[in-house]
């Protein structure tokens, strides 16, 4: 019966789930975006904010995330080269 009589309400503090703040848990979204890009009004709602939440949050330990990158550069960098061998090829 001496268990009983023990508090438990004083162990409360060290769950996991509980906050003494107001932040979100890090798996929230917008906590992937660079500090600059929340500074110029980016948030996971915009077009470019969700583009770079989603870039940021890779992992370059994991091979999968490796290739989405490598698969995200080559989306993007591929109409710039078509766009400069346009240029080069007609003057």
């Amino acid at each position: 019966m001496a268990d009983s009589d023990v508090d438990t309400r004083a162990w409360d503090d060290e769950d996991p789930d509980q906050h003494d703040d107001d932040t979100e848990p890090y798996w929230f979204p917008g906590h992937g975006l660079p500090g600059h890009a929340r500074q110029m009004g980016l948030t996971h709602h915009t077009q470019e904010g969700a583009l770079l939440e989603f870039a940021g949050r890779l992992d370059s330990t994991k091979t999968h995330h490796k290739v989405m990158a490598w698969f995200l550069l080559v989306v993007f960098g591929l109409p710039v080269v078509f766009a400069v061998m346009r240029v080069v090829l007609f003057l």
